[in-house]
């Protein structure tokens, strides 16, 4: 895609800043996704979080922790940093592929458990067969149960639905849905967050606020280990959407190796 060429070609550059990657830092989603998670290896990954607010008092605190739902509780009690979120995958992570009441009664306990935050992925498989309608009602029934307090993030799963056309068609069915945020991916598919699916999936939200005057918050997520990573996603916003989203409220990265990478750099 041209556009994102020059964007990358012509933008990156003056923003590989130690200001920037500060702000990066603030966007984090620091995220736990393996079967090997623990209680005793989710305690050390939120300990991590609490010594860095004490080793690192230059930098911000991520925006948010991120765990399976059973875990929520664990973050709850073992965080003791002000202001970071407790992000749940639910509604089966990564597929998806559940009854809608298991994904309600899921979506319900992280939250009663301390889930500030929840990402659920989109049923792409109901998408691609052309069922519209229900995934639209899918993601109004999470919604519901997250209600005003608890924000939504749906991951559209971008690498699954290969074209441009279908990411954009995604991109306005889980925003007119009630989506919070829309997120590229759950990073357990081949391909991941690109930089491609960014640009496309920061149009629609650019069109959509210019229709409805509503902000939709964008997170790329999956493969992004580098900082360089990071800082062209921040220029992709920064070009498509501007300064008004350049905070951490509607800018998130979802990485597990990002925060330690620009702790070393900085």
């Amino acid at each position: 895609m041209e556009e994102v060429r020059k964007i990358i070609a012509e933008k990156t550059a003056e923003n590989d800043t130690a200001e920037v990657k500060k702000f990066l830092f603030s966007c984090i989603e620091y995220t736990t996704l393996k079967c090997t998670d623990s209680e005793t290896s989710v305690m050390a990954f939120v300990e991590r979080v609490n010594r860095w607010d004490d080793e690192q008092p230059d930098l911000p605190h991520p925006a948010t922790i991120c765990v399976y739902p059973c875990f929520a509780s664990i973050v709850s009690e073992c965080l003791g940093v002000d202001g970071v979120g407790i992000a749940c995958v639910s509604g089966s992570f990564p597929s998806s592929q559940t009854f809608l009441e298991v994904k309600i009664a899921e979506t319900a306990l992280a939250i009663k458990d301390g889930a500030t935050e929840i990402d659920m992925v989109m049923p792409v498989g109901r998408f691609l067969a052309g069922d519209e309608e229900g995934v639209t009602d899918e993601i109004r029934e999470m919604k519901a149960v997250c209600g005003d307090e608890v924000a939504l993030k749906v991951i559209l799963e971008t690498g699954c639905l290969k074209t441009p056309e279908n990411i954009r068609k995604a991109s306005f069915l889980a925003m007119e849905a009630g989506a919070d945020y829309i997120k590229t991916s759950t990073g357990k598919e081949a391909i991941s967050a690109t930089p491609e699916a960014a640009y496309v999936m920061c149009q629609c939200i650019k069109e959509y606020y210019a229709r409805t005057g509503r902000k939709v918050g964008f997170k790329p997520a999956g493969g992004i280990s580098t900082s360089m990573d990071a800082i062209i996603y921040y220029t992709i916003v920064k070009e498509v959407l501007g300064e008004e989203w350049l905070n951490n409220k509607l800018f998130r990265i979802g990485t597990s190796r990002l925060a330690d990478v620009i702790i070393n750099e900085l």
